[in-house]
């Protein structure tokens, strides 16, 4: 031992114990074989001992010693806090010599009578001889001699002498046999189908495919008395199981029934498995010298810091001098305050308000701002053409990516300024209220409609189809006692049909297009008004009606000619008779006008009937009334291009339609009462509900809009089912229902209920589409579509010359 090393300073006190040790444990034999066949035996039970170094420090034995008699004194003044012996300098110079230890241990081991009782020497010497009477009848039991290694012992690192006897034992293995095939590894299946279900082949003949691919075809099989046969042939038939992958029977081995066997008998299927072996202590409770410990480190060994030490007593110092004053509870730090450079009167602060947000936060920069961004980033020539054609408004950045070698070699940013100031009135400008979220289940806010099973009577199928007319049926109108049916075309004729048959009835040929026919509401009264070309005809059918009716309504319509030299004539109509060929066809009174008519319309009491001619400006509106035969015009001045008129169905209004608006007029008082805002393009058709609270209009753009008058001159709501233009519209007079048709050729059917009750909206739902009612010709579809007055039943006309009834 070198002298620099310090040494371990030896208590004399007492002496040290004597160490007890055992012998090293022999090795174990080998199992023997079972008695029973099929029983696995059970490995011997491992006994193994930690031997002990003979040779022991004095400050091991101490420790022994004080375990042992439990001396306090000795432990208060032996071991320091890590559990390690204490160590002392050296003293005088000297060292302890390896002589002097060898004489404390043997001093040790001389003194074993004096730690240890003679009855723990005694058991413990008696339980080592037991042992080793058991090991050596063990020994004799288990081991042959020709399976003792002879040299068993020997250290195999010191070499052997010249002339040696040592023979080891070599282990003789079975011999490999090339053509190995118990491996179920190795074996060739011949059916390499995977795992699929057999039962897919059972429609095929072959029950798989080979490794080549190749189809395998299913083998022959018998019924069940061959198979009853085969069994009484074949004596191991019962040692057989059929393998439906291969659709063979397979021998089992002896090896496969004993598994069968000890499935069936409820036992473990591994006959050399044992389930009560002993347990394995993996863990020992045994204190290691070294234990491996993630313990955190103790407080005791922490060492402060003297410099640290320093800094906090001048800070304490400075406290107690009062140099520092620390801060006292509730101490709230002052606001900096802020003066308007630009007013001279103090300004009080104003408190931020509830719903404020503070402005957002601009975006971090990105790799593409970068002096020097990857390869990436930089745009090509193309991008960079693109960028430089886009409008500022439309630009996705206001920069574009630019490599530079290094950063001083980078220029300013010219849109610097003007990015700064955009972002000063952004903050100054853009009021920013937060908006508290309503949580609405989407499925809430659309509206439950009824069934339409539960709207019925509505039209669903074609009933009726008149065929007559050679052009476009443009216009048609249903009398009030729904009986006859008036159309009038393209080829100059109007016509009257019988509603329940489809008879014709009755063909008037005029010289120009017909536009428009209406039945006079007035059921007392037999008249049909009819517009074509630059006049409006009034035609009386005398042999659709009784005698009484007919001179009554000859009355009334000739009533006029009486009253012409006492009334004032109006240059823009002019009231004619007829001719005798026309009177004759039943043409009772011409109307002319300066512009093509498009138009007429009838009021509820069958008195006054109005006519539209777009092309007529300022006078594109008369009003005529029968009995006196005179015309007025309402409008002095017309704002727009007229499209439709419509009378209300009880009160003195008038609702014209010019292509975007619609206005009411109260006709009494003679002044304009409401615009409707429809936000359509182009108005086509008008209609008033019965009620004469709600009207609906078609549009050339497809939509069809409902107006609630009581509620709001918006639409209450826009309908867009047609995919083209729409042609006509109409109410029921007696039902819940509204049709529109459009140039698509489809008529669509709508239940709208109208409830009495003024803060209930009305009920619109579509019921029925009648696809394909007419055929499309030159792009046009359906033109016009009309009620029956007392039944559910639709008629509508088309392009396509003809006229349906759908009920």
């Amino acid at each position: 031992m070198s002298s620099s090393q310090p040494k371990k300073r030896v208590s004399a006190a007492k002496p040290a114990p004597k160490q007890l040790t055992k012998p090293a444990p022999k090795a174990m034999p080998a199992p023997k074989a079972s008695a029973k066949k099929g029983v696995a035996p059970s490995p011997p039970t491992k006994v193994t001992h930690t031997p002990k170094s003979k040779k022991r420090t004095v400050q091991e034995a101490q420790e022994e010693s004080d375990d042992e008699f439990g001396n306090e004194d000795m432990e208060d003044s032996g071991d320091s806090d890590d559990g390690e012996a204490e160590e002392f300098p050296e003293e005088d110079g000297q060292d302890m010599s390896s002589a002097d230890l060898d004489s404390v241990d043997e001093e040790a081991e001389s003194d074993e009578s004096y730690m240890d009782g003679d009855s723990l020497v005694d058991s413990q010497e008696e339980l080592e001889d037991e042992d080793e009477e058991e090991e050596e009848s063990d020994d004799e039991d288990f081991f042959k001699e020709d399976e003792i290694d002879p040299n068993f012992g020997r250290n195999l690192d010191e070499p052997l002498p010249e002339e040696s006897d040592y023979k080891p034992i070599r282990r003789e293995y079975p011999e490999i046999d090339p053509v190995y095939d118990s491996d179920s590894s190795t074996e060739e299946n011949e059916n390499t189908v995977g795992d699929v279900p057999m039962h897919w082949y059972d429609d095929y003949p072959h029950i798989g495919y080979d490794v080549d691919g190749k189809k395998i075809m299913r083998p022959a099989t018998g019924d069940e008395l061959d198979k009853f046969l085969s069994t009484v042939d074949d004596p191991d038939s019962w040692l057989s199981a059929h393998n439906y992958k291969d659709g063979k029977d397979v021998k089992l081995s002896s090896e496969e029934l004993e598994i069968i066997r000890r499935l069936e008998g409820g036992r473990i299927p591994d006959a050399d498995y044992n389930p009560y072996e002993d347990s394995v202590d993996f863990f020992t409770s045994q204190t290691e010298v070294m234990p491996l410990s993630a313990a955190p480190e103790p407080k005791r060994r922490f060492i402060p810091s003297k410099h640290e030490a320093k800094r906090i007593m001048k800070i304490v110092r400075a406290i107690r001098e009062g140099r520092i004053v620390p801060r006292k509870s509730g101490y709230v730090p002052p606001k900096p305050k802020y003066y308007n450079l630009w007013n001279d009167a103090e300004d009080k602060p104003r408190e931020e308000h509830v719903m404020h947000i503070t402005a957002p936060k601009m975006k971090l920069p990105t790799h593409d701002e970068s002096y020097n961004p990857p390869a990436e980033y930089l745009p090509t020539e193309e991008e960079i053409k693109e960028w430089n054609d886009l409008d500022k408004e439309d630009r996705p950045k206001n920069y574009l990516p630019q490599k530079f070698g290094s950063l001083r070699n980078v220029p300013g940013y010219n849109q610097f300024v003007q990015e700064r100031f955009e972002r000063c009135l952004d903050l100054y400008l853009a009021p920013r209220v937060r908006k508290n979220r309503l949580n609405i289940d989407p499925d809430s806010l659309i509206p439950k409609l009824p069934s339409p099973r539960d709207l019925q009577p509505f039209p669903t199928r074609l009933a009726i189809e008149y065929l007559g007319h050679q052009g476009r049926v443009r216009s048609i109108s249903i009398d009030p006692t729904g009986l006859w049916l008036a159309s009038g075309g393209d080829d100059k004729t109007v016509r009257v049909w019988e509603v329940a048959t489809g008879r014709c009835m009755a063909t008037y040929h005029l010289d120009e297009l017909v536009t428009s026919v209406a039945w006079s509401p007035n059921k007392d009264v037999a008249v049909l008004a009819v517009t074509c070309g630059y006049k409006v005809g009034l035609i009386l059918p005398e042999k659709l009606f009784s005698p009484e009716l007919a001179i009554h309504s000859e009355d009334f319509v000739r009533a006029g000619f009486a009253n012409v030299g006492t009334t004032e004539a109006n240059a823009k109509a002019t009231w004619k008779q007829p001719t005798e060929s026309e009177y004759a066809q039943g043409i009772r009174v011409w109307v002319h006008l300066l512009k093509p008519v498009k138009q007429v319309t009838w009021h509820r009491k069958g008195d006054y009937f109005a006519t539209v001619a777009p092309d007529a400006n300022n006078s594109a509106v008369l009003i005529h009334q029968l009995t006196k035969h005179q015309t007025q015009q309402p409008f002095k001045k017309t704002k727009g291009a007229v499209q439709r008129v419509a009378f209300h169905p009880s009160k003195p209004m008038f609702f014209v339609a010019t292509q975007r608006y619609v206005r009411q007029y109260n006709l009494q008082r003679q002044e304009l009462v409401k615009t409707m805002l429809t936000g359509v393009k182009w108005i086509s058709s008008l209609d008033i509900h019965p009620a004469g609270d709600n009207l609906i209009i078609g549009s050339y753009d497809k939509r069809l809009c409902w107006f609630d008058l009581d509620l709001s001159s918006k639409p209450y709501k826009t309908l867009r089912f047609h995919s083209e233009a729409i042609r006509s519209v109409a109410y029921h007079k007696r039902y819940p229902l509204f049709a529109s048709c459009a140039d698509d050729g489809n008529v669509q059917v709508f239940h709208g209920m109208v409830y009495n009750d003024l803060l209930q909206n009305p009920l619109i739902v579509p019921v029925k589409i009648l696809k394909n009612a007419h055929e499309r010709v030159d792009s046009i579809g359906a033109l016009c579509v009309e009620w029956h007055p007392t039944q559910p039943w639709l008629v509508s006309s088309g392009a396509d010359h003809s006229i349906k009834l759908f009920s």
